[in-house]
């Protein structure tokens, strides 16, 4: 009876020297698609990292790399799929080839502002039907990181018209890229790592990025003549966290509860940060010498024509593009009524 209890009490004693052992921190890398320097959008999966680790009592530690470091910026998705890469940070609209529907959750034209945009992904099934997309290509996908309404564009022609677009060879992505290319543009994708470079040296004469805060730091106004407004083909565009299926599916149910939220506060102090830089920028941006003015009114009813045109193609030809469509669509026209009964008269 008395080894019987003896042995009772170590395995007792066992199991709570169990559970008072730290669990052992794995560590896992992740690269981005952008420089770390880069404003705003570099530190971004660091910070996320940061507080993965602070919530998980580091227990997950997240070594972030910039771009190229394993693999090109555009190769990021790929690696992450096949598990040569555990994590990755993106802008969405870059896997449109691969996944149609990830163009129109990058960025809708004309579609929703930050505010619609996020409630629409967490509360109006915007993340169900981007993560059904995902899936045949063993990938999780996690919103983190709600990018303001961009710039139109740095130019050097002015736009007057729209014939001034016709045969314009412009940087620009996603389906901003489509309704450009139908009205006569030459649209390329080019890295932002290679913009400047581009734009310098005649390649391209218009290119499109961020808003003003993330291109200021391209130092684009140092070779452009006209920043234009508004950006219409990105009105709130969402960067997320990628990760390979086997090794989300490694993570307890609490440490993924831990990641996504973590990137919840990514997307929080990422919009107040945002928010207040964008005016120091474009008065930055206006001392280098840079005229800043907005499109014609025509020019932006063109565009507007043909972007509704190009995601009504685009509806047609993939199923999910569609159903994410319908939903934003209809998200914006029921939920947005209450931006619009809020709106207050201006001087």
């Amino acid at each position: 009876m008395r080894q019987l209890f003896l042995k009772a009490a170590a395995i007792a004693f066992g199991g709570a020297l169990l559970a008072t052992t730290p669990a052992i921190a794995k560590d896992y890398d992740l690269q981005s698609v952008f420089g770390l320097q880069v404003p705003s959008i570099g530190p971004s999966p660091v910070k996320w990292a940061e507080r993965v680790a602070l919530m998980t009592n580091n227990e997950i530690k997240i070594k972030v790399h910039g771009a190229g470091e394993f693999v090109p910026p555009f190769e990021v998705f790929g690696a992450v799929s096949n598990g040569s890469i555990p994590m990755g940070f993106d802008w969405v609209g870059y896997w449109a080839n691969k996944i149609p529907v990830a163009n129109l959750v990058g960025s809708m034209p004309f579609g929703p502002d930050p505010d619609l945009f996020l409630g629409w992904m967490f509360q109006g099934g915007g993340l169900e039907i981007i993560q059904k997309a995902y899936d045949p290509h063993h990938v999780k996908i996690i919103p983190c990181h709600l990018v303001v309404p961009e710039a139109g564009g740095w130019f050097n022609k002015e736009i007057k018209t729209v014939d001034d677009i016709k045969g314009l060879n412009m940087r620009i992505a996603g389906l901003g890229a489509k309704a450009m290319a139908k009205l006569g543009a030459n649209v390329q994708l080019v890295p932002a790592g290679e913009i400047f470079v581009s734009l310098e040296r005649g390649r391209i004469e218009a290119a499109e990025f961020s808003a003003p805060q993330l291109d200021l730091g391209l130092g684009l106004q140092k070779i452009a003549k006209y920043y234009y407004f508004p950006g219409w083909h990105q009105p709130a565009s969402w960067d997320t966290i990628i990760v390979n299926m086997d090794v989300w599916n490694k993570f307890s149910p609490k440490q993924q509860q831990i990641m996504v939220e973590a990137c919840q506060a990514n997307i929080t102090y990422n919009m107040y940060d945002q928010m207040n830089a964008q005016i120091a920028a474009i008065e930055q941006i206006e001392k280098a010498g840079v005229k800043v003015q907005r499109f014609p009114e025509p020019v932006l009813a063109a565009l507007h024509k043909a972007s509704t045109e190009v995601m009504e193609e685009e509806a047609q030809k993939d199923a999910l593009f569609n159903q994410a469509y319908q939903s934003l669509t209809a998200y914006i026209k029921r939920v947005g009524r209450w931006n619009q009964l809020q709106a207050l008269p201006r001087n």
